[in-house]
């Protein structure tokens, strides 16, 4: 009677790549041993991450170009800055909303979805995101005062476009959406089932929040561009795509392109962070908070 083999060890999937949960081979052949069986599957669960970073790339160097274009059109073209109550003043308007509610805002929404802050204590990236989200609020803020201050000074009209309408009303929802967050994430009093139930919320209305922020941005650069461009005064109208419209629209094509990108990290299930808590867990302070 033949002998029987020693038993194979069992496998261990604590190493297993964190970005989707995949099916590893069966422990103990003499072919799930050799190194060139094993290297396909590793090039396979490496895939995500390394699409998930080629994603992440794209969007930072759309959010600097989109930073890059709208301070050249305000600068070269419409005169540059100042705070004066005059079209100089206005001019800080585009930058600062481009900025902070589009850019800014894009790049601290998709924090949590970098795989090197998973593993990690997550208080330090909550407080990095809640800082991000407090800049990209503060530049909108001051973005719209300086738009207010410069209607007043000129005698026109406030609120009275659907430009206007849609970025207070991302403006507001982004306000209201910070501080319930800090209220419900950060603050130690706030009880784990709240968080459960604000996290779908949150994470909705963060989405819906930046859609509203670029149809905000793209019609009020097509907003402007009609302004500016109207045949008059030693220019060119908006209809013959003089090099300022050329700019203008290719920046609003950037602004498009940065919200689709970061909407596609946000929804792709597999780079989503994996929650390192049991659900049972008891709810730990925010001073006290290892690894939520």
């Amino acid at each position: 009677m033949q002998q029987r083999g020693p038993s194979s060890p069992s496998c261990s999937t604590s190493d297993c790549f964190p970005l989707g949960t995949l099916n590893t081979a069966a422990c103990g052949s003499e072919t799930s041993a050799e190194p060139q069986k094993r290297e396909p599957a590793g090039l396979f669960r490496m895939r995500p991450i390394v699409i998930f970073y080629g994603f992440y790339l794209l969007c930072f160097g759309l959010g600097v170009a989109c930073v890059v274009c709208v301070c050249l059109w305000n600068s070269k073209w419409r005169g540059g800055f100042a705070w004066d109550g005059s079209s100089l003043q206005f001019n800080w308007h585009p930058v600062l909303m481009v900025t902070g509610l589009v850019v800014v805002y894009g790049n601290g929404a998709v924090l949590y979805r970098i795989p090197l802050t998973w593993g990690q204590n997550k208080l330090p990236w909550k407080l990095l995101h809640a800082a991000l989200m407090l800049l990209a609020l503060v530049l909108s803020i001051v973005g719209l005062c300086a738009v207010f201050d410069f209607h007043n000074a000129q005698k026109t009209p406030n609120l009275y476009s659907i430009h206007s309408w849609i970025g207070i009303a991302a403006t507001a929802l982004f306000a209201m959406q910070w501080v319930a967050g800090m209220a419900g994430f950060l603050l130690p009093c706030s009880p784990i089932s709240l968080r459960k139930r604000l996290k779908p919320m949150h994470v909705w209305l963060g989405g819906s929040i930046l859609t509203l922020s670029i149809a905000a941005c793209i019609s009020g650069i097509n907003e402007k561009l009609f302004f500016v461009l109207k045949g008059i005064n030693m220019t060119q109208p908006y209809s013959a795509l003089p090099p300022e419209a050329l700019l203008g629209n290719s920046l609003g094509v950037l602004i498009v392109a940065f919200g689709l990108v970061v909407l596609k990290i946000l929804s792709t299930r597999e780079w989503q962070r994996p929650d390192s808590r049991p659900e049972d867990m008891a709810y730990t302070p925010l001073l006290q908070e290892e690894n939520e």
